[in-house]
């Protein structure tokens, strides 16, 4: 039994330091002005990197949770993890040789399928071994993503950018040689218990369709997405959102090209990444948490709300620290989602079917992920001088239509395997 207890906690200890890793992929907004003032491409330009990113990532996961009880947990997360690596490596060639193309096939669609293959077998796997307390344990992995863009905003990018005396191309180099190493050491430790995770799951592939199709499915994919792109918003666009509002607030004839002034609103954009998403991972730990106790459909309803009348305030904002907190509480609500919904999943379905259908679910990140982003992109590109106001209203409209479809999920519609 102290066998298994400690054997469950490696695997859920392994897990979370895997999430870390790919977690990485939220610290784009870091990139974001970097890569355009560097290229010269336009911020939809850029950001469509990312978006492509997170689509592949929700696709990709939606395949792998079907297939992880072929393939086995370890296998797919060693692999995922290896291609997230490659995808920073090209990323660092289509900066050096400023191809938009190859930034979107390594960042946006290799580097995604590899986050789909290693972001959905963790999740499924510690699932699997917590038969109780499933929010705890579930919410604890998945605020290792939430923790990533801190390591990368705090941590990995500034180390490498200092090596490289300022070099993008070489910074990605750098990144995707600590990734290629670390995630498949940390992966090979995925393992379901009872199995070496491998079993005909014929029936199950068979059966999907019909509970996809079912409203309960919709409904939480409906929410979930509303909550993604709420968070996108600021996952994507916070660095730069923050320097538009630090700006303003500068003397008249400041050198906004002055290497001074430009590190130090980059320094200030890496603290609000790195203090936010420490709040992006919490969210996911305590969110999931009490969902054990209140319910998980209540629980989403209180982020939706919270996050509605967060989005309300922001089009009255002008202070940057009022800014940031605001910020914060959005990601804590936005990695709430993500910490409530594996223990929703196999609430609704059971443990048979938690893998397939919770990567399904997933697919709801896909549509958010490009959603959330490209609102922001477009308002900047076409009216930078209101590209926040008109995005938060777009964003708390959102959010009230999920707080209205959230009251189309009925407790008696669930279906258990």
């Amino acid at each position: 039994m102290n066998f298994i207890m400690s054997k469950k906690w490696l695997i859920a200890v392994t897990g979370t330091f895997t999430h870390l890793l790919l977690g990485t992929v939220y610290a784009w907004s870091f990139f974001q002005t970097p890569i355009t003032e560097f290229t010269g491409w336009n911020n939809a330009q850029a950001a469509w990197a990312f978006s492509l990113s997170i689509f592949m990532l929700g696709v990709t996961a939606a395949w792998a949770g079907n297939k992880m009880s072929v393939y086995g947990p370890r296998k797919l997360a060693m692999i995922g993890g290896a291609l997230y690596a490659l995808g920073y490596l090209i990323s660092g060639f289509a900066l050096a040789n400023q191809s938009l193309f190859l930034l979107y096939l390594g960042f946006g669609i290799i580097g995604g399928i590899g986050l789909g293959l290693a972001y959905v077998t963790p999740v499924a796997t510690v699932s699997a071994w917590f038969t109780q307390k499933q929010g705890l344990a579930t919410g604890m992995v998945v605020m290792g993503f939430g923790f990533g863009a801190l390591v990368m905003s705090k941590f990995l990018a500034p180390v490498f950018l200092r090596i490289s005396e300022g070099n993008l191309s070489t910074t990605f180099y750098y990144v995707g040689t600590v990734m290629i190493i670390l995630i498949p050491i940390l992966a090979s430790f995925l393992q379901l218990p009872g199995t070496d995770g491998l079993q005909n799951v014929k029936e199950d592939k068979v059966s999907i369709a019909k509970y996809i199709k079912a409203k309960p499915f919709i409904t939480i994919w409906l929410i979930f997405m509303i909550n993604i792109v709420a968070g996108m918003i600021f996952i994507s666009f916070q660095s730069p959102l923050l320097q538009d509002m630090l700006k303003v607030r500068m003397p008249d004839g400041t050198d906004f090209s002055n290497p001074e002034v430009i590190a130090s609103l980059a320094a200030a954009g890496a603290t609000l990444i790195a203090v936010s998403s420490i709040f992006n991972g919490l969210g996911r730990f305590v969110w999931g948490s009490i969902s054990d106790k209140i319910g998980r459909m209540p629980t989403f309803r209180i982020l939706l709300a919270l996050q509605t009348v967060i989005f309300g305030l922001l089009i009255f904002v002008r202070q940057p620290i009022v800014f940031s907190v605001l910020v914060c509480v959005v990601l804590l609500c936005y990695g709430g989602g993500f910490g409530v919904l594996p223990s929703l999943t196999k609430d609704m379905y059971g443990s048979k079917l938690m893998s397939s259908l919770y990567g399904a679910l997933l697919t709801a990140w896909s549509v958010g992920g490009i959603i959330g982003p490209q609102i922001v992109a477009f308002m900047k590109d076409n009216y930078a001088d209101k590209a926040g106001l008109y995005a938060f209203i777009v964003g708390g409209s959102l959010l009230v239509i999920g707080i209205l479809i959230s009251f189309a999920y009925k407790q008696n519609e669930q279906f258990k395997s």
